[in-house]
């Protein structure tokens, strides 16, 4: 069962914003695009998930053309129909992620109506990553 997913990407020209520096936009696609590979991976069924939410995307600080980012999703919470995926953003590095967010994302048919996935975390897991797993449990919930 693989319960994360790492991206990396290198901020080039056309990413960045009127300020020169990585748009929050592409952050934000960027950070959604991993968060959907890690529940794909975890479900196995890339073609029943869609996004429902995106959680508190929070940025702390920029990057510039040339940074290397490194994008992290790991499973944070699952519902009946529901997983939710925890992602942080960071720059060349840094021990710190820059942003921090949560993505939720619903086990859908071919119709489009919620589908229980049957899928639940690891206790060893749970243990490991307790603290990321409350913080998705006080997120709006989802399926």
């Amino acid at each position: 069962m693989i319960l994360e997913a790492r991206t990396a990407r290198l901020v080039k020209s056309q990413d960045l914003n009127h300020h020169q520096t990585l748009f929050a936009g592409r952050a934000a696609e960027w950070f959604t695009e991993t968060c959907f590979i890690a529940a794909a991976r975890f479900t196995g069924d890339p073609a029943g998930l869609v996004c429902v939410r995106i959680h508190g995307l929070t940025f702390t600080k920029p990057a510039h053309p040339g940074d290397c980012v490194e994008i992290v999703a790991r499973i944070a919470h699952t519902g009946r129909t529901s997983v939710t995926v925890s992602g942080e953003i960071f720059i060349n590095e840094t021990p710190t992620p820059t942003v921090k967010g949560f993505a939720t994302f619903v086990h859908v048919d071919a119709d489009g109506k919620a589908l229980p996935h049957g899928l639940s975390l690891p206790a060893d897991y749970l243990a490991r990553h307790r603290s990321l797993h409350e913080e998705a449990l006080s997120l709006p919930r989802q399926g």
